[in-house]
C-alpha cells in the first residue's frame, strides 16, 4: 500500500463502490463505526464518531458510492449554493478516516455513514472489507435509541459482543445486554458478517430520555465516548463535548422546571432507574446460594483443621 494517490479497491455487482482517497502503509487495531437514521436518536452516535474525526484528528481514507445503497426518494441528496452562487448537489455520504498517531500506536479507523436501504450485506462486506485490509482487531458500533430513562441520572449505555472476554469486559463495565428483539439495525447485520468472518465485535448503546425532542443530544454522545475509551482506550479530549453536555443538560432542567407533569414523570423515572441500578449490583439468587454454600464448605474445612490440630 502507498501513496496518496486517489484508487479503487474492489466492487459488488460488476462496478466498483469504494474509493480510497489515501492508503497509508500501517495497521489500525480497531474500527469504530456509527449510522445515521433509526439507529441514531438525537444524531448521539454519528456525532460522538464525528467528534473522535475532529478531536484524535483524522483524515479522510475512502468514500462507499451510495449509488447501490440507497432509495434517494428516502434518503435524500442536498442542493447546495456555493459562495458563487452556483447550485450543487451533496449525496449521502459513507466516509472512512484512519487516526493520525505515531506509527508504533494502534490508532484506529472511524466510520461515519447512513444506514443503507438496499443490500445491507454487500454494504456490510464493504464495511469489513476496509477492516481486514488494514489488520483491524476488534470492529465497535455505537448506535443511540429514545427509552424511558430520566435525564438526570447517569446515561444508560448497553452492550452486546460477539467473543467472551469482550463480554465480560461489558459486565464488569457495568454494561449489559439490553436483551432487544425485534426489528434490527445494520449494526446487527455487521454483527452477523463480522461472527462469520471471526472478527471479534462490540456494540454500545447509548438511551437517551424519549420525552426530550432535541437534537444533537451531546449528553448521550459524551457517554458513548467515554464507554468507547474503557473498552477500547481510544481517547479524544472530552472537554468541548463535556461543555456542551453541561450546558444541555441545564437548558433541558430549565425548560421542564415549571412543567409539574414533566417534573412527576421524571421523579417516576428516577425511581425505576435507581431501582433498576440496585437490583443490577445485587448478585443473582443462584450466586448467592453458591457463595453461601462455598462459606459453609470452608467453615466446615476450618473447623475440622482445628479438631485435627
Amino acid at each position: 500500500m502507498g501513496g496518496g494517490t486517489l484508487s479503487l479497491l474492489w466492487g459488488y455487482g460488476g462496478m466498483d463502490w469504494l474509493t480510497f482517497h489515501k492508503k497509508p502503509e500501517r495497521r489500525f487495531r480497531t474500527m469504530v463505526a456509527a449510522f445515521a437514521g433509526w439507529p441514531d436518536a438525537a444524531e448521539a452516535s454519528t456525532r460522538a464518531v464525528q467528534y473522535l474525526v475532529n478531536k484524535l484528528p483524522a483524515r479522510k481514507l475512502a468514500d462507499i458510492d451510495p449509488e447501490e445503497f440507497y432509495d434517494f426518494n428516502t434518503v435524500r441528496p442536498l442542493t447546495k449554493v456555493n459562495s458563487r452562487g452556483e447550485r450543487t448537489i451533496r449525496w449521502p455520504e459513507n466516509a472512512f478516516f484512519y487516526s493520525v498517531s505515531e506509527p508504533d500506536e494502534p490508532g484506529a479507523i472511524l466510520f461515519v455513514g447512513i444506514e443503507p436501504n438496499h443490500r445491507w450485506r454487500a454494504f456490510t462486506q464493504l464495511v469489513l472489507g476496509v477492516a481486514e485490509e488494514f489488520g483491524v482487531e476488534t470492529v465497535v458500533t455505537l448506535g443511540s435509541l429514545l427509552d424511558a430513562v430520566p435525564h438526570t441520572r447517569d446515561v444508560k449505555v448497553t452492550g452486546v459482543a460477539t467473543t467472551q472476554p469482550y463480554r465480560d469486559e461489558l459486565t464488569g463495565l457495568g454494561m449489559r445486554d439490553s436483551g432487544y428483539q425485534g426489528p434490527s439495525a445494520i449494526h446487527t447485520a455487521l454483527l452477523d458478517a463480522c461472527a462469520t468472518k471471526g472478527i471479534p465485535y462490540v456494540s454500545l448503546w447509548g438511551h437517551g430520555p424519549h420525552y426530550v425532542n432535541i437534537t444533537p443530544n451531546p449528553v448521550v454522545s459524551r457517554a458513548l465516548l467515554s464507554r468507547l475509551e474503557q473498552v477500547t482506550g481510544i481517547k479524544a479530549d472530552m472537554g468541548e463535548l463535556a461543555e456542551s453536555a453541561e450546558e444541555f443538560a441545564a437548558q433541558v432542567s430549565k425548560a421542564f422546571a415549571d412543567m409539574p407533569n414533566i417534573v412527576e414523570y421524571v421523579q417516576r423515572l428516577e425511581r425505576q432507574y435507581d431501582e433498576a441500578q440496585l437490583a443490577a449490583e445485587m448478585p443473582s439468587p443462584e450466586k448467592m446460594v453458591a457463595d453461601a454454600e462455598e462459606f459453609l464448605k470452608s467453615h466446615r474445612r476450618q473447623q475440622g483443621s482445628g479438631e485435627n490440630a
